[in-house]
C-alpha cells in the first residue's frame, strides 16, 4: 500500500505526459498533497475549482435520481486533459485524484488505467 506522497510520485513517473497531480478533499476543496504543476498550472487552485465540478456532478446525479457512482470525470482542453478520479477504497470517501496531462504526449486510456492502479494501492 502506498501513502499519498508515494502515490503522487508514482503518477508523475508512470503516466506519460503528466503535468501535475493532486489528492483533493472535495468536502473542503483543499489539496492534501500535490506534485508537479507550473506557474500556469497552480494545483491548489485546480483542486478548489475541480471540487466545484465534482460537487456539481454529484448534485446532478442526485436530482436525476441516478443510483450510480462516478468513476472518473474527463475535461479536454486544447492542449491538456484533466482527469478527476473519485476514490472508492477504504478511507477514500470524499477524496479524488486530479491529474493534468499534456494531450500531445499522453495516452488517455493508459493514464486512466494507471490512475485506477494508483488508487487501488493508495492507503489513506
Amino acid at each position: 500500500m502506498a501513502n499519498t506522497e508515494t502515490a503522487l510520485k508514482d503518477a508523475m513517473n508512470s503516466i506519460d505526459g503528466a503535468l501535475g497531480v493532486a489528492l483533493v478533499d472535495y468536502g473542503s476543496g483543499m489539496a492534501l498533497g500535490t506534485l508537479g504543476g507550473s506557474a500556469s498550472l497552480d494545483l491548489n487552485v485546480a483542486a478548489a475549482g475541480n471540487t466545484d465540478v465534482v460537487r456539481a456532478k454529484l448534485r446532478a446525479m442526485e436530482m436525476l435520481n441516478l443510483q450510480d457512482s462516478i468513476e472518473d470525470i474527463l475535461i479536454t482542453l486544447g492542449t491538456q486533459y484533466h482527469l478527476i478520479r473519485l476514490l472508492t477504497g477504504r478511507g477514500g470517501n470524499g477524496l479524488f485524484l486530479y491529474l493534468a496531462l499534456d494531450s500531445k504526449r499522453a495516452n488517455l486510456a493508459m493514464a486512466r488505467h494507471q490512475l485506477r492502479r494508483i488508487e487501488s494501492e493508495l492507503e489513506i
